[in-house]
């Protein structure tokens, strides 16, 4: 091979590689990592709401989905992130524990009155019943799923992440709980205001 040949290919590569580079406009993710750092400083889980019940507490929390979203995909590609919570925006989740005052195993028959294997069953596949919301317009929101997560008797509390689908990012709610399992009656808390006026 001779000089100009070898030129001509480094040339021919060096132009090729220049079009891949301009195929590829940048574009900035300044805005979507604006809104996730408001997010971060507010406090993920700052919406909390808490009432007791004798020797029970109980406790919900709102969770942005964006923070399950980058839980799971992680930070490396955040159009991806905004693309998905865009897809998803009408969804709530709302953590729930359950916690004994003196951190007693709460799934144990002397609250329940149920056998410890019929509480186990009753959190992961009747609970989503017991919970609705209430929007500001006065919407009624059936709980569209429960992820029971099993702490196997090492953590003192019960929890559960509660699904709601169909909420305008921007309403206001309330959750409303219908205690069947301890019978504790019916708990209502009430979520103030939205992560839409956070980032706004």
């Amino acid at each position: 091979m001779n000089k100009f040949t070898i030129l001509f290919l480094v040339l021919l590569c060096f132009f090729s590689c220049k079009k891949e580079v301009e195929k590829k406009p940048l574009v900035d993710d300044g805005s979507i990592r604006y809104q996730l750092f408001q997010l971060e400083k507010f406090g993920w889980k700052s919406k909390v709401h808490s009432q007791k019940v004798d020797d029970i507490n109980f406790t919900a929390t709102e969770v942005p989905i964006q923070y399950y979203l980058l839980k799971d995909q992680g930070n490396e590609d955040l159009f991806n992130i905004d693309s998905l919570y865009q897809e998803n925006k009408t969804e709530r989740v709302l953590e729930f524990t359950f916690e004994q005052e003196d951190e007693d195993d709460l799934l144990k028959d002397k609250f329940t009155s149920l056998s410890y294997e019929e509480g186990v069953k009753y959190m992961s596949f009747s609970l989503d019943k017991d919970f609705y919301v209430v929007t500001s317009k006065n919407d009624t929101i059936q709980c569209s799923g429960v992820s029971y997560e099993r702490n196997f008797k090492v953590a003192p509390f019960q929890k559960v992440l509660l699904f709601f689908s169909g909420i305008d990012p921007k309403e206001k709610i309330q959750l409303i709980y219908n205690d069947k399992l301890f019978k504790k009656g019916t708990l209502k808390f009430q979520f103030k205001d939205t992560y839409t006026e956070i980032l706004l």
